[in-house]
């Protein structure tokens, strides 16, 4: 089916976007970026700051990038390899697989949303290295253990998206397109404020009360996914789309 009309590219494009506006990820960009380029916030910040600056600024946010994708991508081909022996070996359990997964992202939209928290199965695993090693290896190590140690606002979109891998036919390369597109939602706002730094401050401070929005509305995406999972509608939502989108915006 075109990829254009398959509407869980979007929901993992998107579900990367949401994860980078999320109150765990955004007021922390500034920390992010001087601490992985390991140059100042006042060089950082400088609208007229040299070229060598911004080089140093993008090309460790560029590998930072690098780093989380590939934990994403790995954990998005081990569900996508569940996904495939599920349909080898135990093909008459997969509609109870599908729902399963869609309960667990209903539950996680729940706890997003501030509904109900589940303290027990979502609490913070944050992973910190105290001491950056040198170069570009420190700095993918960095970006390693940011994607490692998931917080409880990110952990519940990344974790709808691995059970969607995991719901979906198609087996690892399945699971590596969905987590490869879920790490471009991230990356690309991440990147865009590197090279915008100043402008990134000057949004920030407009879009920070907006914070908790992002959330709730987060959350309530969710459960609307974990339903259609449930009920298995995605497969339909994305027919209905091929069918009224034509093949040329695909």
């Amino acid at each position: 089916m075109d990829a254009g009309t398959d509407v869980t590219i979007w929901i993992a494009f998107s579900a990367g976007l949401l994860s980078y506006f999320s109150p765990c990820v955004l007021p922390l960009i500034p920390s992010f970026l001087t601490y992985i380029s390991g140059l100042s916030f006042s060089e950082i910040k400088d609208a007229n700051a040299s070229a060598k600056i911004r080089l140093t600024v993008i090309s460790h946010s560029l590998v930072f990038i690098l780093g989380f994708s590939v934990v994403f991508i790995s954990l998005g081909a081990l569900a996508g390899l569940a996904s495939g022996s599920f349909q080898m070996h135990m093909r008459e359990w997969l509609g109870v697989i599908q729902k399963v997964g869609g309960v667990l992202i209903f539950l996680f939209g729940i706890h997003l949303s501030g509904l109900f928290h589940f303290g027990a199965l979502l609490g913070e695993k944050r992973i910190h290295i105290r001491n950056k090693p040198t170069g570009f290896v420190g700095t993918f190590l960095v970006g390693i253990a940011f994607a490692a140690g998931w917080t409880p606002c990110i952990g519940p979109i990344l974790g709808a998206i691995l059970a969607i891998a995991a719901s979906s036919a198609g087996g690892a390369a399945r699971g590596v397109l969905l987590l490869s597109v879920y790490s471009l939602g991230l990356g690309v706002p991440f990147l865009i404020s590197a090279v915008l730094f100043h402008s990134f401050l000057s949004f920030f401070d407009r879009f920070k009360r907006h914070i908790r929005m992002v959330e709730i509305v987060t959350g309530v995406l969710l459960m609307i996914a974990g339903v259609m999972l449930f009920f298995d509608q995605f497969g339909r939502l994305t027919g209905w789309l091929y069918q009224i989108i034509p093949p040329s915006f695909g």
